[in-house]
């Protein structure tokens, strides 16, 4: 079977599975690893992010790719790459409250994986630091800076060198480098993410350039998700953090064109009603697929492209496919979902689809706030 072919997404033994249902397509997802290390130029520069897939199947996949770098935005999620024993592993949040011991518990229960995580303010720096102390552990971190989200993060300037400066003072830290994540950047034209990019990646060049100055060790610098990641990935001094590639989306699909990873990931759902003439309503609701964007992009179905969603309710959705739609009870609609994150997080395990056959499951470990720790 060509990853290439119209009917790709097609199961054989669909009637196998209940709906609504998470498929992944094993085939496609090794295609995208393939394609994911084929478009950098150093695979050591690679640190995917794990919130699309939140799994230990597909962590074990980029394991033996070569892929010893990860990213990820919760305990449970650094918890899972802690099982998979990942060598370095970056929680991208600043742990806060319980959080902290959460963290140091980590630290200690998963050896074999060096931990880092954020910071971005000075109380935050004494709080970990006074935590570490505490536990006997050095944690490893990186300053987390505001480069457009304005949502966490400092801004790159002066202040931000002052708290890079604390934080090599300080003892029970040990602070590795920048972290810079640029989400605000998604425009569709290439042009204009570079022309963004470039402004962020002159006040990181000029941030590192004082922290060196002040006779700092050079620092790490992690940056980017999927949108940018053709920019930095050509700059041997930046690691790139994609997560989405993965699995791919049809919003990413639509919008990143130069990127061409493979959609590896579905929701199957069933016609439950003919609500009129023209409508039909599967059984797709809030709870099945991501809903955070508007009604009308929030799922594509392959095989009737021209749906049109007219509600969605908890476990309904109503779809308008006008006059003569042919589509009876019980008929199978293969959705691309708009968002692949979180919808991948609304189910606890993915049905994995080869060569067009259900041939197993994979846990969504991750999506839970809690595995152990």
């Amino acid at each position: 079977m060509s990853n290439m072919a119209a009917d790709w997404y097609l199961i054989d033994d669909v009637e196998l599975l209940d709906s609504p249902s998470l498929v992944f397509y094993q085939e496609r997802i090794t295609a995208n690893i393939g394609k994911l290390k084929g478009n950098i130029p150093a695979t050591d520069r690679l640190r995917p992010h794990v919130k699309t897939h939140k799994t230990v199947e597909i962590t074990q996949q980029l394991l033996a790719a070569g892929i010893t770098k990860f990213k990820c935005a919760t305990i449970a999620e650094a918890e899972m790459l802690g099982l998979c024993k990942a060598p370095d592993v970056l929680l991208a949040y600043q742990p806060v409250g319980p959080k902290i011991d959460r963290f140091i518990q980590l630290i200690k229960t998963y050896p074999d994986t060096a931990f880092s995580c954020l910071i971005d303010n000075e109380f935050s720096l004494k709080e970990i630091a006074h935590a570490a102390i505490a536990s006997g552990v050095i944690i490893s971190l990186f300053l987390d800076l505001n480069v457009g989200m304005n949502r966490t993060g400092i801004l790159p300037d002066e202040q931000a060198l002052a708290l890079y400066e604390a934080a090599t003072a300080q003892k029970g830290i040990k602070i590795l480098g920048l972290h810079a994540y640029d989400g605000h950047i998604h425009d569709a034209d290439y042009s204009l993410r570079e022309e963004q990019a470039a402004v962020i990646l002159t006040a990181i060049h000029k941030l590192a350039e004082q922290i060196v100055r002040k006779g700092m060790s050079e620092p790490v610098i992690i940056a980017g998700g999927t949108p940018t990641f053709p920019i930095y990935a050509k700059l041997d001094y930046i690691e790139c953090s994609p997560g989405t590639f993965v699995l791919w989306d049809k919003g990413y699909q639509d919008a990143f064109t130069e990127q061409d990873y493979l959609t590896a990931a579905l929701v199957i759902t069933r016609v439950i009603s003919l609500t009129s003439a023209t409508k039909i309503t599967v059984d797709l609701g809030h709870k099945s697929v991501a809903a955070e964007n508007p009604l009308k992009k929030r799922v594509h179905f392959l095989n009737a492209p021209t749906a049109e969603a007219v509600s969605q309710s908890e476990e309904h959705l109503v779809l308008e496919l006008g006059a003569d739609h042919g589509f009876q009870i019980g008929d199978v609609l293969y959705g691309l979902p708009i968002h692949i994150c979180p919808t991948v997080a609304l189910y606890s395990n993915a049905n994995i689809i080869n060569k067009h056959k259900l041939t197993g499951g994979w846990k969504i470990i991750s999506r839970e706030r809690k595995i152990n720790i």
